[in-house]
């Protein structure tokens, strides 16, 4: 199936399928090349200094593979409780990842538990580990909302706005995978620049969470309800209960970090 997706505005109108190309009979979805390629990426901005940041090149592609299967897994749980409805009489539509349906924080969750696995096993500064590594994970959820662009979904409410988008003639709507993928994108350069002034470990982690948390926390009230993962139904998302929470936890963290003497937080 093919959408036209257009922003009547700017005057761009695209056809798309969510199918890339197909061998054989195997339909490989653009999906799951655009998680991809956010991921290769992701990995290749953290190699790329990683060795000055205090984490061998050998770990980084250690901790990006188990991470992006960790990842994949808990996001794909994450959305499966929170939508078991839609699952009800499809149990195997649970396994379809590539027509989407992973939730970011779940991906997140799996990521740096993999990490702080892999962390403990090679007697790695976790918190270095991940200050080296977030940046990259920002990157790569930058990319990887295109893949709800090709998918047409996760957008809001009708709107007039300069960008507004139409999906197959329908009133524009916000296209809130844009407006996420931008405000990443800005996350990304602010953590290059801060990242070398950092006086304790941890800290460029905790200013990734609060980026991308209140950033979650904005745009997910404009969100179409349809693509809201609800903990109590019409009135509070997950990710909105989530996103504020971490909001609080990261500031105290940030705070908690940068005043204490501990040793495991010192910069060498």
């Amino acid at each position: 199936m093919t959408n036209i997706i257009s922003f009547p505005k700017i005057g761009i109108t695209l056809t798309l399928s969510p199918v890339a190309f197909s061998i054989g009979a195997k339909d490989i979805y653009w999906y799951a090349l655009i998680i991809l390629f956010g991921f290769l990426m992701g990995i290749l901005l953290v190699a790329f200094d990683s060795e000055k940041r205090g984490l061998p090149r050998d770990n980084v592609l250690d901790i990006a593979l188990y991470g992006i299967v960790a990842g994949i897994i808990c996001a794909r749980i994450y959305y499966v409780l929170f939508s078991l409805d839609e699952f009800a009489d499809d149990f195997l539509g649970i396994f379809k990842i590539w027509e989407g349906g992973l939730a970011i924080y779940g991906g997140i969750i799996g990521a740096v538990l993999s990490t702080l696995t892999y962390c403990k096993f090679k007697k790695l500064n976790v918190l270095n580990t991940l200050d080296v590594c977030c940046v990259g994970m920002l990157l790569g959820q930058a990319i990887g909302r295109w893949g709800n662009f090709v998918n047409c979904e996760v957008f809001g409410g009708v709107t007039e706005s300069l960008l507004g988008m139409s999906i197959n003639g329908a009133l524009p709507v916000h296209p809130l995978f844009l407006y996420e993928s931008l405000w990443n994108f800005a996350g990304v350069i602010l953590l290059c620049i801060i990242r070398n002034r950092k006086t304790k470990n941890g800290q460029i982690f905790c200013c990734y969470i609060l980026w991308y948390s209140v950033g979650r926390l904005a745009l997910e009230g404009m969100r179409n309800p349809k693509y809201i993962l609800y903990v109590i139904p019409n009135v509070l998302g997950i990710s909105q209960l989530v996103a504020g929470i971490l909001i609080v936890a990261s500031i105290v963290a940030l705070v908690y970090i940068t005043k204490s003497d501990k040793e495991c937080l010192k910069v060498k």
